[in-house]
């Protein structure tokens, strides 16, 4: 996770932002993407299966807990879901508005392919509205209002290719949006022996989310905290589907992390933070890695201070005390706990500093002075292929 500063300086001008809505081109321009040029607007659309049919072309949309109910000529929640004639398309496919290439380590991923790069996309919209958005130029936009990209998913994996990534991640904003678009490019990543990884808010319905793993390899999900009445007032969605959906991904074999934004007096009282804790262990096992990240001010929450260093340690410690093997610290350069300890013999394993990965001491996923094997995907063979 990224600041919004940083990451308009990580784009470092080689495409326009337009009118605060564009996000601009790769971090590092991938080979045959930067001669691509940016179209604003729509460029194509595909018909959803996830959808039924009303009456007088009215649609639901079955694709994430809002369920809309959307009249003809009208757009979902999203932004980027149209009924034309009771039948629903999603705008978005194959038309990201982000390209990129990032450590795996800015999903953030610590438990998969360290210190490889993820070739990264997004799309505009996204189904929540949340108050902290990091990307909100494009997450709160639509496809009308952004420059982007021609890419089908062929394009995209040979890109990734080309671009000596084992991954491929679908973030910035919602991936579960641009599903269609995802199920297609993680059904060649399978021949093309990419990982398929995505960071989402696990807003989603069961059966899209099941269709999704069937070509998914890992997702680190956004619990963005745990109440309900939190996430009325600060996302303006519910917290039941997301925990839904991380209980089916422990289902379905689909290696999970998980991300808590910790907002100063919203979300960070020790007892909500130890109830979570309690929640992961219990219903997800001990060993899914949690990222405690430090918030920031910006959006509709610039009055906020930064989340304080104290704040952070707490929530680590509680989730320590809570069972919890593999905790970290994020958004905080240099903190020791940036690192991987064997829960075991507590030999540090992988030392970081912000997104690189300095020093580690596994062999094939074991820890070098006890053997002990740590969860997680350390190379593509290790990878659950359905």
């Amino acid at each position: 996770m990224i600041s919004r500063r940083h990451f308009l300086k990580s784009c470092g001008g080689c495409a326009a932002f337009w009118a605060g809505l564009n996000l601009g081109s790769p971090f590092r321009t991938p080979p045959s993407a930067a001669a691509q040029s940016m179209e604003k607007g729509l460029i194509r659309r595909k018909l959803s299966p996830y959808f039924t049919p009303l009456s007088k072309n009215r649609i639901r949309c079955d694709l994430c807990p809002r369920s809309c109910e959307v009249e003809d000529g009208e757009r979902g929640h999203c932004r980027v879901r149209e009924n034309r004639g009771g039948r629903y398309y999603s705008l978005v496919y194959g038309n990201p508005c982000a390209v990129r290439v990032d450590p795996i380590e800015k999903k953030p991923f610590y438990h998969v392919l360290p210190a490889s790069t993820s070739f990264s996309i997004a799309t505009a919209g996204c189904n929540l509205n949340c108050k902290f958005c990091q990307n909100w130029e494009i997450s709160q936009a639509q496809p009308d209002d952004t420059f982007n990209y021609d890419l089908t998913p062929e394009q995209v994996v040979a890109l990734a290719r080309t671009s000596q990534c084992r991954s491929i991640a679908s973030t910035y904003v919602e991936p579960t949006i641009f599903l269609e678009y995802m199920l297609e490019i993680g059904r060649i990543c399978q021949e093309a022996d990419i990982l398929k990884v995505m960071h989402s808010n696990g807003f989603i319905h069961e059966a899209p989310l099941r269709d999704l793993c069937r070509v998914l390899d890992a997702a680190c999900i956004d619990l963005k905290g745990f109440s309900e009445e939190y996430y009325r007032e600060m996302t303006g969605g519910s917290l039941e589907p997301v925990l839904a959906t991380l209980k089916r991904l422990r289902e379905l074999k689909v290696h999970t992390e998980i991300v808590n934004l910790v907002v100063p007096g919203k979300n960070d009282s020790p007892e909500q933070v130890r109830a979570m804790c309690r929640w992961i262990r219990a219903e997800l096992g001990p060993d899914v890695p949690v990222h405690f990240s430090r918030f920031y001010p910006l959006y509709q929450l610039k009055s906020l201070p930064p989340t304080p260093v104290a704040t952070l340690e707490q929530a680590w410690k509680i989730a320590g005390e809570e069972g919890l093997h593999f905790v970290y610290i994020g958004n905080i350069p240099g903190h020791s706990a940036e690192h991987t300890q064997c829960p075991q013999c507590r030999t540090v394993v992988i030392e970081r500093v912000g997104y690189r990965v300095r020093l580690t001491r596994l062999d094939n996923g074991k820890c070098r002075n006890c053997g002990t094997l740590l969860p997680g995907i350390w190379n593509q063979r290790e990878a659950r292929r359905t």
